[in-house]
């Protein structure tokens, strides 16, 4: 494989997991990439490179965007200081240590721009803050956030939720189901959204879509044969499409990635023992598709919503060894 890209790739995700996991080199890019048809490599990695440029989040972009919020004029009113002053930081997640980092994260700009510890803001809360690092699902922010709602939320407040990466469908799952619960316990809240990429992956608007979507079933028997035990038969995006950020190049360079992951993907649910039914070959997903297709990777982690073939283990050599929560 071209050596110009496996350099470009390898400086992109130098940052993944640093600290935990030895920096993804060269050679570990090119034994991923040799898990694919030889005819395929050279174009699927010039894509992927395009397209991880536009998805893969390192950390200074994410110290970028938090710095950026201390005094963001919409978010603060314009009286920054006295924002964080009276904002409740909420600590609330169940699992993992994504908020614990992030808000850590935070502290740092807080106090270098505002003199404020997060110890000090919120004390008498005019508004509550949920930061995490990614909106998928939905699920995670919704289950923290509905606890939260039937146990320490006030009557009537305001709750900014704050992440890296938000995907339409997700938010709008989240949205519609927090506003639910809070209207059963009786209580009105509002929650206002911010985010660095914002995906559109809505099935009302697949042909439009930012994630992994293919337009028809791989010409491979195992493939074909996962559609069919499928209950219901996925549906398809109708090409053509770069989707509306324009994260994939043409085309046919969108329909190369979808067509090589899917029949991979597949592939790796049959040599991989312990996946569950719920991890699709392109990606974690309740419900019964081909995976949801996200290629959000930030530098803390690959989210099990990206296809398997960025995360899935032994024997399968994986792009984005995974740390699970």
């Amino acid at each position: 494989m071209d050596e110009k890209l496996l350099e470009s790739l390898a400086s992109m995700i130098a940052d993944y997991r640093a600290g935990e996991i030895e920096p993804p080199s060269k050679e570990h890019i090119k034994q991923w990439g040799e898990q694919f048809t030889e005819g395929v490599r050279e174009k699927l990695l010039t894509e992927l490179v395009r397209v991880l440029r536009q998805t893969y989040i390192p950390k200074t972009r994410v110290e970028e965007f938090l710095a950026a919020l201390v005094t963001n004029q919409k978010l603060t009113g314009g009286d920054p200081k006295a924002f964080w002053q009276e904002a409740k930081l909420l600590a609330i997640q169940k699992r993992g240590s994504s908020q614990r980092e992030m808000l850590s994260m935070f502290a740092v700009p807080l106090k270098a721009q505002l003199g404020l510890d997060i110890s000090e803001c919120g004390k008498t809360p005019s508004c509550y803050v949920y930061i995490d690092d990614g909106l998928f699902s939905g699920n995670h922010i919704l289950g923290d956030l509905r606890d939260w709602l039937g146990g320490d939320a006030p009557a009537e407040a305001v709750v900014h939720v704050i992440v890296i990466a938000l995907h339409r469908g997700g938010q709008y799952y989240a949205r519609i189901s927090l506003e639910k619960v809070a209207k059963e316990k009786g209580k009105n809240i509002r929650f206002t959204w911010w985010r660095i990429v914002e995906l559109e992956d809505r099935r009302a608007y697949i042909n439009i879509s930012d994630v992994l979507r293919p337009t028809r079933i791989p010409d491979d028997a195992d493939t074909r044969a996962y559609v069919a035990a499928m209950q219901h038969h996925p549906v398809l995006r109708m090409p053509p499409s770069t989707g509306q950020l324009n994260i994939f190049s043409s085309e046919e360079a969108r329909d190369l990635l979808e067509q090589e992951f899917l029949a991979k993907g597949v592939h790796i649910r049959r040599i991989c023992p312990f996946l569950n039914q719920y991890q699709r070959p392109l990606g974690n997903m309740v419900l019964e598709t081909l995976g949801f297709g996200s290629t959000i990777v930030t530098y803390r982690n690959c989210p099990n919503n990206a296809p398997l073939v960025f995360w899935a283990g032994s024997p399968w050599n994986p792009l984005f060894p995974r740390k699970t929560n």
